[in-house]
């Protein structure tokens, strides 16, 4: 549980430049229903955050939902070949192929978002019903969408 604002002075603090309001949860995406039963038991979350000139990922702590103060991954704007977007059951997925790989994530769609754990990561305070990934989820998918070259 941490307040989105917390959340922009880490993003500040590692050197980037957080756009507002474009700051969701995410995981990555089960390959097959094997693994999405497994990861349901483990799975690790993490904050994307587009910034002006990239998106980063910053590991959530497993036992807190607390941002870690460390990047897992940045995805520069200028290596972006296309992002997509799908609605998968109760999720999103976020296609974002790169000039060298592919990563597809996955993030809980707003409509049940506070009554599952990334819901919980995104309140401000434990009696708070303010929901960051709720807020900006559309237009962030919206935003990531909006990355494809012209």
């Amino acid at each position: 549980m941490t307040k989105e604002i917390k959340i922009q002075s880490i993003v500040k603090n590692l050197g980037y430049e957080p756009l507002e309001n474009r700051t969701i949860v995410v995981s990555y995406a089960p390959a097959n229903l094997s693994d999405t039963i497994a990861r349901f038991f483990s799975n690790e979350f993490y904050i994307l955050q587009l910034c002006a000139e990239q998106i980063i990922l910053l590991p959530l702590s497993k036992l807190s939902l607390k941002p870690q103060k460390e990047a897992a991954l940045e995805i520069p704007f200028s290596t972006i070949r296309s992002v997509s977007t799908k609605h998968i059951g109760l999720n999103n997925h976020i296609t974002i192929q790169t000039n060298t790989d592919s990563i597809t994530l996955s993030t809980q769609q707003a409509e049940l978002n506070e009554w599952r754990t990334s819901g919980v990561a995104a309140t401000e305070s434990p009696l708070s019903l303010k929901n960051w990934h709720k807020k900006n989820l559309a237009d962030t998918l919206d935003a990531l969408t909006a990355l494809n070259p012209q």
